[in-house]
C-alpha cells in the first residue's frame, strides 16, 4: 500500500505565501513525476506543476515566477511553495505522484487527500 500525505494548506491574505508539503510513504520500489493539481469549485483538475525525478519541472502559465515546485527523491516528499497569492490561486491542492510499488511492473498514480488553499482579497 501507499499513501500521500499532505500538509500546509491554510487561509492566507492576497500577496501572501504558503508552502504545501507531500509525502508518499508504503512499499515503494520507486517514483517517477511527482506533482500538484488544484480543483476550485464548478471546475476541473487542473495541474499547478510537476516534477521529474530527474529534476525537470513544469508549471501552468498562471503561476510561473510565483510558485515553485521541489523534491527530496531520498525522502519521496515534494514541496510547492507558492508566493504572491492571488485570489483566482484558491482551490484543494492535490498531489500527485506516480509510483511503482515493490513487487510490480509497472507505475500506478496516487493521490494525495487534498488542502485547502484560500486567499482572501
Amino acid at each position: 500500500q501507499v499513501q500521500l500525505v499532505e500538509s500546509g494548506g491554510g487561509l492566507v491574505q492576497a500577496g501572501g505565501s504558503l508552502r504545501l508539503s507531500c509525502a508518499a510513504s508504503g512499499s515503494i520500489f520507486s517514483v517517477n513525476a511527482m506533482g500538484w493539481y488544484r480543483q476550485a469549485p464548478g471546475l476541473q483538475r487542473e495541474l499547478v506543476a510537476s516534477t521529474t525525478s530527474g529534476g525537470s519541472t513544469n508549471y501552468r502559465d498562471s503561476v510561473k515566477g510565483r510558485f515553485t515546485i521541489s523534491r527530496d527523491n531520498a525522502k519521496n516528499t515534494v514541496w510547492l511553495q507558492m508566493n504572491s497569492l492571488k485570489p483566482e490561486d484558491t482551490a484543494v491542492y492535490y498531489c500527485n505522484a506516480r509510483i511503482r510499488e515493490r513487487g510490480s511492473n509497472w507505475y500506478t498514480d496516487y493521490w494525495g487527500q487534498g488542502t485547502q488553499v484560500t486567499v482572501s482579497s
